[in-house]
């Protein structure tokens, strides 16, 4: 009896072991299969987000202006497409005349004489005039028949010319196609990094106090233009924006914004003169006589970086006016800082 109640006991504390084991078991399992705990990642500091807002910026600014580019571009492409559309059409016109002249003539040498030329010569009572009749239908059609080998080589120019035309002008579209989305998706990302550094669009703050500018030798024109560029202080910065009447809607941080970009800015300074200038920096560059930095004058184009992507408008003193980036106004700024890449003179 003492025998089975202690063979019970010792059974009882093997179950409990076993349970034991069993439960420690399944817990080191779902420890294992679980996933690691989420490690915060630590947040960015606000010089590493004032870091990124710039780099950003940049990216923006030179991708605004590639844009620009395109734009114009695209403009001179549909512009040549239109030409040799028409070219073509004037050819094909041209040689629907002449091919008419043809059937004209063999249908009145049909009608005026008879098939055999010969019968015509022995029964015509002016054989001479049969000759002259016959060798002036032939010259014609000799000529004509040139003049239709001629226009026909025309026209199959002017088509290919056309073709040709149509489709740079739709490469041209798409690359401007893909720039506005990489544009759509670089101003999103800069949008985010802004609203973490609490930097909004900027918004007028008007023109600020006079600002006195020396001719320094710059000609009337460009004073008037710098004049122009100074008013203008203030105006939020917008990629895209700026015509010949002012500022326009643009793109900044995801909104429409009315404002100007750097190429637009100068774009509309001059435009007040009487002289325009086409929307794109790269453009603008090679709209006058280029000048190096000790020969710069008021009202002098400038450029920066090797890629041209930054422009402004000098006004004297090392200085210039200019739109710098998106959440930034129009504004003063000195002109040392930034790699300069040459200046032009439009005026």
């Amino acid at each position: 009896m003492q025998r089975r109640a202690a063979d019970s006991g010792t059974s009882a504390r093997r179950r409990i072991a076993a349970g034991t084991a069993w439960t420690a078991s399944i817990a080191l399992a779902v420890s294992l299969a679980a996933p690691p705990a989420a490690v915060a990642e630590p947040k960015p500091t606000r010089k590493e987000l004032t870091a990124q807002q710039k780099k950003l910026a940049d990216d923006a600014e030179k991708l605004s202006e590639q844009y620009n580019g395109l734009r114009v571009r695209l403009q001179q492409a549909q512009r040549a497409a239109r030409v040799a559309e028409g070219n073509a059409a004037r050819q094909k016109k041209a040689l629907d005349e002449a091919r008419a002249r043809i059937v004209q003539l063999a249908a009145d040498s049909y009608k005026n004489g008879p098939a055999d030329p010969a019968v015509a010569f022995a029964s015509s009572g002016d054989p001479q005039a049969v000759l002259d009749q016959s060798a002036t239908l032939n010259y014609f059609a000799r000529q004509d028949g040139a003049r239709i080998a001629q226009l026909l080589q025309m026209m199959q120019a002017a088509e290919r010319a056309r073709k040709s035309a149509e489709a740079r002008a739709k490469q041209v579209r798409e690359l401007t196609e893909e720039a506005r989305k990489k544009r759509k998706d670089l101003q999103a990302r800069l949008k985010k990094v802004e609203a973490k550094l609490g930097v909004g669009p900027g918004a007028r703050t008007g023109a600020g106090p006079a600002v006195n500018v020396a001719p320094g030798g710059a000609s009337a024109k460009a004073m008037a233009a710098v004049a122009a560029a100074l008013s203008q202080r203030g105006v939020p910065y917008s990629w895209g924006g700026g015509s010949a009447s002012g500022p326009t809607y643009g793109t900044a941080q995801g909104a429409n914004i009315k404002g100007f970009d750097c190429s637009g800015l100068t774009l509309y300074a001059y435009a007040q003169v009487g002289i325009s200038l086409p929307h794109y920096t790269g453009a603008q560059f090679t709209a006058g006589t280029r000048v190096s930095q000790s020969q710069l004058k008021p009202g002098d184009l400038v450029f920066f970086y090797s890629d041209l992507h930054h422009m402004g408008l000098y006004i004297g003193n090392g200085d210039m006016v200019h739109a710098p980036q998106t959440g930034d106004v129009v504004k003063i700024a000195p002109i040392a800082g930034r790699p300069f890449a040459g200046g032009v003179r439009v005026a």
